[in-house]
């Protein structure tokens, strides 16, 4: 340490302005660390509230389904199925919490009515409450889709800011902070030895 660095004045006033400049990086950046940290417990309330919901959706589903594969057989089912021509579409956006870009997912559930691509003659209403059913569960999966995508991201710059916090408390701003003590103790000892080498010309 000693060999890097030059003991003079401007040099120790140089590194208290890094040091006051680090300290105020660390203290933004623990602040955006909580409060990463809450928007990520927010958002994973969210996601587990959706996760039941679609378990539960699913489950529903899956017994509206095979109530009417019972009922109306596997061939009509896939036939019927081979003419739906809706197709769900999403629009992908994006938003921001505390610097991180999270994606915004845009569901646009069309009426199935108007474009199954098979009449409701050829259909029945255990078709059609299957056919809702599912319809459900694709949206709650386009929900967890967002949700869970968004948890991924803020843990990411959570461990970022988690490891620029720490590096600033544990090793950059001790070791400056060290620095500046080296600085100063060398100017105390090029001062005492000032005075006594004047002390002796005045003798």
């Amino acid at each position: 340490m000693a060999e890097n660095i030059t003991p003079t004045r401007s040099e120790l006033m140089k590194l208290q302005n890094q040091i006051k400049l680090a300290k105020s990086g660390y203290n933004l950046l623990k602040k955006k660390r909580d409060g990463l940290i809450l928007e990520f417990f927010d958002i994973l309330k969210k996601a587990k509230s959706l996760r039941q919901q679609l378990t539960q959706e699913y489950k529903h589903a899956l017994e509206s389904m095979n109530v009417t594969r019972t009922v109306e057989g596997d061939v009509a089912l896939r036939s019927l199925s081979l003419a739906v021509k809706n197709i769900p579409s999403i629009t992908l956006q994006s938003k921001n919490i505390m610097g991180v870009v999270v994606p915004k997912i845009w569901y646009e559930q069309k009426e199935q009515s108007f474009d199954k691509g098979y009449g409701t003659i050829a259909s029945s209403a255990l078709i059609e409450e299957s056919t809702v059913a599912f319809q459900g569960v694709v949206e709650k999966i386009i929900q967890a889709a967002e949700v869970e995508t968004a948890i991924k991201k803020l843990l990411n710059e959570i461990e970022k800011t988690k490891r620029r916090v720490n590096a600033l408390e544990f090793e950059i701003i001790p070791r400056m902070e060290e620095q500046r003590k080296f600085i100063r103790m060398r100017l105390d000892e090029m001062e005492r030895e000032n005075v006594f080498r004047l002390k002796r010309i005045k003798k």
